[in-house]
């Protein structure tokens, strides 16, 4: 049977679903159903024949099996904070897992479960009263799930890795509906592959994370005035490669308080207070800071500042690129591009990965790349009331371009928009043949798409590519 569309064939869908599912988590219209389409990206509004809001994994297996014995087109919804929209497809059967939540906590072993829909949030809730914490992203509304299969840039990257590092083992529902767990001792080519290379092999329904403890957590955000920009941000990236482990410094180019254009510093320590205290007052000698905020807090207080800055429902394009550093080039490409800015709710994000990070082999994981580098974040943002869309996505896009000539190969899968064939084509680097091999192997239909893939050559195109040295 092949999935007909139209009312009919959309009768069919939910007929068959509601036999084997709670009726009333298939919607095709409510508010049950809007909730499961909506997305953080308000520019994104698509219309899924059916969204299935899953309340288990029993759920999640039916819907893929479903949609495999059906053909219907078939997208997974989780934290929905993809930018691109993959999560929501039009016309197809959406399975939103945003109700698999539970985060259970092994506080001796340091170790949490989190289901395939938990935020960071949820899972920072769960371990801070056990006075441990968890490798997450900077926005504690973003899945946890969803952001460690691609990678994960977070507070902690310095001293503990990447979100991807530090998964465990995963629960994977596969394209004909089985659900298997994946770790190193157990499906080792698809835990391999599902660290890195996004929720392009199946739907993860939990993930188990490993817990860490630390001394204390002291952060917050300095404003540098854009005078300074080209020195202090220059200086900024300098400081985010080769500082210590414990230290973790986002930065990059925001609208102030008072409606001018700033250079951010957003520095995380997570080792011995006094220590970081000395580190974090150099910070302020970069420049004449015109606010210097830092204060011990909660990790779940620093991601939740960060979530107030990137509200649901505003329209968003972003474009990243890797930069092994900021050269002159590359700081007079960002300073031309913060005063070019045309939406005061746009904003530049270097995320830096070094310390622990880059000491991973880069075959460890899918993850691509492992040298210190900055993940450039480029954010166009902008009300729905605002009409000037195009100029927004242009800036968005002539920043990327301008930034291209000083970048590392291959780019941020999290973040990459399916045009984007330059960086997609490298963005796993000396992994690429391994992971097209696997997903080969365990989703031979193409069943699932939630981060792009580089072109597949084939099992008989000849010998792996040689390893690129930027990557490594």
């Amino acid at each position: 049977m092949t999935y007909p569309g139209g009312a009919a064939g959309r009768s069919e869908l939910v007929s068959r679903l509601r036999r084997v599912v709670p009726p009333e988590r298939v919607t095709t219209s409510g508010p049950g159903y809007d909730t499961g389409r909506t997305l953080w990206n308000g520019a994104v509004d698509r219309r899924p024949a059916v969204v299935l809001r899953c309340g288990d994994p029993a759920d999640v297996r039916a819907g893929v099996r479903i949609a495999g014995e059906t053909g219907v087109p078939l997208s997974v919804r989780a934290g929905g904070h993809g930018w691109t929209g993959s999560a929501v497809a039009d016309d197809g059967l959406t399975i939103d897992i945003g109700g698999l939540r539970r985060v259970t906590v092994d506080a001796g072993a340091k170790t949490a479960d989190v289901g395939g829909g938990a935020t960071a949030g949820d899972l920072l809730a769960a371990a801070e009263p056990r006075g441990l914490v968890a490798v997450t992203g900077t926005v504690g509304a973003v899945g946890v799930a969803g952001l460690s299969l691609g990678g994960g840039y977070g507070p902690l990257t310095g001293r503990f890795g990447l979100a991807v590092d530090n998964v465990l083992a995963v629960d994977v529902v596969l394209a004909d509906g089985t659900e298997i767990t994946a770790d190193a001792d157990h499906e080792p080519d698809l835990f391999w592959a599902l660290r890195g290379g996004g929720g392009n092999l199946g739907v993860v329904t939990s993930v188990r994370v490993a817990l860490h403890t630390v001394p204390a957590v002291l952060g917050g955000v300095i404003l540098y005035p854009w005078a300074q920009a080209g020195p202090v941000l220059a200086a900024l990236a300098e400081t985010a490669l080769t500082g210590p482990d414990e230290l973790t410094v986002q930065s990059g180019i925001v609208t102030g308080p008072t409606g001018e254009t700033v250079v951010f510093a957003a520095p995380t320590w997570c080792g011995e207070p006094a220590r970081g205290e000395r580190v974090l007052a150099a910070l302020t000698r970069l420049g004449d800071p015109l606010v210097h905020r830092i204060a011990p807090m909660t990790l779940t207080e620093l991601l939740r500042r960060n979530g107030d800055t990137f509200p649901d429902g505003r329209h968003a394009e972003v474009r990243p690129r890797n930069l092994p550093g900021l050269t002159p080039r590359a700081v007079d490409a960002l300073v031309a591009g913060g005063e070019s800015m045309t939406s005061a709710l746009s904003a530049v994000s270097l995320h830096a990965l070094h310390g622990a990070a880059a000491r991973v082999p880069v075959e460890d994981t899918a993850f691509g790349i492992r040298v210190p580098h900055l993940m450039a974040e480029n954010i166009a943002l902008w009300e729905p009331s605002d009409h000037r869309a195009a100029e927004h996505r242009d800036w968005a896009r002539d920043l990327s371009d301008a930034l291209s000539g000083e970048a590392l190969p291959g780019g941020y899968v999290n973040l990459l928009a399916p045009d984007e064939t330059d960086q997609i084509a490298h963005a796993y680097g000396p992994n690429r043949d391994r992971l097209l091999a696997v997903k080969r192997q365990f989703d031979p239909a193409g069943v699932f798409a939630a981060t792009p893939l580089p072109p597949d050559p084939g099992p008989a195109a000849g010998p792996p590519l040689p390893p690129d040295p930027r990557h490594l």
